[in-house]
């Protein structure tokens, strides 16, 4: 378990740098006024992840699944695992379910930022 959580953490420091890099890169090369940062990141990580999950099982690879899945994919963006999670819905049938969980995903989320936002700038301001 030990183990696992270190290569988490290290695979994690790995993804969030990315990330940062990333950011840093797209808003230098296409400026500010969209989050293009953000786009490259998402489109990249799951690109990546669909790439590894064929991958790693395909050459049996699983051990490295903490590392470069939850770790360096998921400092990078947790976008990408949110993709795998969809889109494995969908390939086993569960359409509808699928279609639910990016829905519900995506409602949810941007409710419960609003819902912070407002939050701390009633508290905090």
């Amino acid at each position: 378990m030990l183990n696992t959580l270190i290569q988490v953490a290290l695979g994690g420091a790995v993804g969030a740098s990315g990330r940062y890099l990333t950011g840093v890169m797209a808003l230098r090369l296409m400026g500010p006024g969209f989050p293009w940062g953000t786009v490259a990141v998402n489109v990249l990580g799951s690109f990546a992840m669909g790439f590894l999950v064929v991958a790693l099982a395909q050459f049996g690879g699983q051990r490295f699944t903490p590392f470069l899945m939850t770790g360096v994919l998921g400092g990078f963006t947790t976008f990408s695992a949110f993709s795998l999670d969809a889109v494995a819905l969908y390939e086993r049938g569960d359409t509808m379910l699928a279609a639910g969980y990016i829905a519900a995903s995506v409602f949810l989320s941007l409710t419960a930022l609003v819902l912070g936002l407002l939050l701390a700038r009633g508290v905090l301001q």
